[in-house]
């Protein structure tokens, strides 16, 4: 038999559970951890113990994820399941989705007005590559909801979900217990991981956006030569405390696989988890946090050096996803275009619009607004808008200047994605056709009158 140890480590729950991939442990009620091993022949307090595995069994240590969940009733059981409808998406093939080589940008998804419409219902797909059956890839998604998800909990079996809130916060219920995400904040809620987003209470709604990967969870960028500090701080990722409820009622589970909702019925709430440990549970992180680089002599830095979390590839030093935000920060490069370059990316670029304006676009009804996106794929030219232009083109550079009026985020990708038929369609009311226009002022300031001639090509 296993002693117990004399004095076992107990977490209290006032202190802060944090560190990016770290080992932890809660419980909600004391003793429900078993001490000295992981699933004892009877488990305290009559609960019972379930793995909840984020990666393979024989992953190298270095990257394997899993938490042990001690619960009042195993998950197995409930309901056949049964079809849902949805606005989700994961078939990317050339017969399901669109191709798109111009510029897009979208006005923000109206919040619900009328009848209730929970954060599950409103889900919709906007672009993607790859598909979770190989688990390569990602999707993008907007959500709109006004409607909390009572006796309901979403698992998404087809990857990690990243949420990012743009108007409202999000009181989000998880297995490992409960987190308020308001905009500003991030959460990651991993595959497989039961949780219920619902708007906080008193609001009348909530907006925002999902970054879904189908393949190795997020981490946290390589710093380089930046060296051991900045960027996102490990220790400011925060996990849930343990919370349960022990409730009999009709419980709706709703799985997404493959990009299709399944709903099963269950006689008692999921979030009944007395205690977890472990290292794969869901986090947030407040981007006010971030700890920003920037030049300090010449040039505009690659944006690169904003990445927050990274999902990579087998190749080194490219992603399958980036998380990059926009803080603000001050720019002090001197004789520089300080707002970001003309650009043609190899990578395909989503940006979203938390709050404010971004220094590189016209905000405001009929430009960047808060709550809207913007998408450049792969080889699409893009870049400031005239406006943007012709005030940093004069600016005097020789002071530094803080630039603090607004978040703007990216969703970075390798691969090359396509519209959903929803994203593609004029007639959904946030398409902007207009959108091309706002380079059509850019000067043509180039005179070959002034080159000697004979000179060009020599």
């Amino acid at each position: 038999s296993v002693l117990p140890c004399p004095c076992p480590l107990r977490m209290s729950q006032s202190a802060e559970l944090s560190g990016f991939g770290s080992h932890v442990a809660s419980e909600a009620v004391l003793g429900a951890l078993p001490v000295g091993q992981n699933s004892p022949q009877q488990p305290p307090l009559g609960l019972y113990a379930e793995q909840l595995s984020g990666t393979a069994f024989t992953a190298p240590r270095a990257t394997n994820q899993r938490s042990w969940l001690y619960r009042i009733a195993p998950s197995v059981g409930g309901s056949a399941s049964e079809p849902l409808p949805s606005r989700l998406q994961a078939d990317f093939s050339d017969a399901a989705a669109v191709a798109a080589p111009d510029p897009h940008r979208w006005r923000p998804l109206p919040l619900p007005t009328g009848a209730p419409v929970t954060f599950v219902e409103g889900l919709v797909t906007m672009c993607g590559a790859g598909g979770p059956a190989l688990k390569e890839g990602v999707a993008i998604h907007l959500y709109s909801c006004n409607a909390p998800m009572l006796d309901t909990a979403f698992s998404n079996s087809d990857g990690d979900l990243l949420l990012v809130p743009q108007a409202g916060a999000l009181h989000v219920v998880t297995e490992f217990g409960r987190m308020s995400v308001e905009p500003r904040e991030v959460c990651v809620v991993p595959r497989g991981v039961r949780f219920a987003a619902s708007p906080a209470a008193g609001s009348s709604g909530a907006r925002g956006y999902v970054l879904e990967t189908f393949g190795p969870h997020f981490r946290l960028p390589e710093l380089g030569p930046i060296g051991a500090n900045g960027l996102a701080e490990p220790r400011d990722f925060v996990y849930p405390h343990a919370w349960y409820e022990d409730r009999a009622c009709d419980f709706t589970v709703v799985t997404k696989l493959l990009g299709r909702l399944y709903a099963t019925k269950r006689t008692h709430s999921v979030f009944d988890v007395v205690g977890w440990h472990g290292n794969y549970a869901p986090y947030k992180y407040d981007l006010r946090r971030f700890h920003a680089v920037n030049t300090v002599s010449v040039d505009h830095p690659d944006p690169s050096i904003f990445t927050v979390l990274t999902v990579p590839t087998n190749e080194p030093g490219v992603a399958a996803a980036d998380f990059v935000i926009f803080p603000p920060r001050w720019l002090c490069a001197e004789g520089t275009f300080r707002p970001p370059y003309f650009h043609r990316n190899c990578m395909s670029e989503f940006m979203g619009l938390i709050d404010g304006v971004y220094d590189a676009k016209k905000g405001g009804k009929g430009g960047f607004e808060p709550g809207g996106c913007s998408y450049h794929g792969a080889g699409t030219p893009h870049g400031p808008d005239a406006a943007a232009v012709a005030s940093a083109s004069q600016a005097d550079t020789s002071r530094p200047t803080k630039f603090d009026g607004g978040l703007a985020f990216m969703f970075e990708t390798s691969a090359l994605l396509r519209l959903t038929p929803f994203a593609a369609d004029p007639s959904n009311g946030m398409l902007d056709t207009d959108y091309g226009a706002c380079w059509e002022g850019l000067p043509r300031l180039f005179s070959s009158a002034g080159v000697a001639n004979g000179s060009n090509g020599k």
